[in-house]
């Protein structure tokens, strides 16, 4: 039965650069890409969020690149929290899947996999 799930996904940019911000986004969503076999036709929507220490680009300029012309994309910033990690993309795909919940394949690379400790990683870091 197909169904919308999320998929979720965080990486942190080396720096509040265009440059920075656009290969950290292309790493996360690719990998994403992968490990979820997603295609494009089947994706409902994206949304991208920064922390508010980036602010030089668009992540969701990424998605473009890739030739998601047709998919709705949004982008926001994260709330401020004092505590929080900086420097975080988090992306959110929603996809129209046969997959179940808990075959979602959720990414986090590098060092954002400390935000979710409960999550198998794998080799993705």
């Amino acid at each position: 039965m197909t169904a919308v799930r999320g998929i979720r996904g965080a990486v942190r940019a080396e720096q509040n650069t265009r440059e920075a911000i656009l290969n950290a986004t292309r790493d996360l969503i690719l990998a994403m890409i992968e490990a979820n076999r997603i295609e494009s036709e089947n994706v409902a929507s994206v949304f991208l969020t920064t922390t508010p220490d980036l602010n030089a680009e668009f992540p969701a300029y990424v998605v473009r690149q890739l030739g998601w012309s047709q998919v709705p994309l949004l982008c926001a910033s994260e709330i401020d929290v004092p505590h929080a990690m900086s420097s975080l993309v988090r992306v959110l795909i929603h996809v129209n899947t046969d997959c179940r919940q808990d075959q979602i394949k959720h990414i986090y690379l590098g060092e954002t996999a400390k935000l979710r400790p409960d999550i198998d990683q794998g080799e993705k870091s």
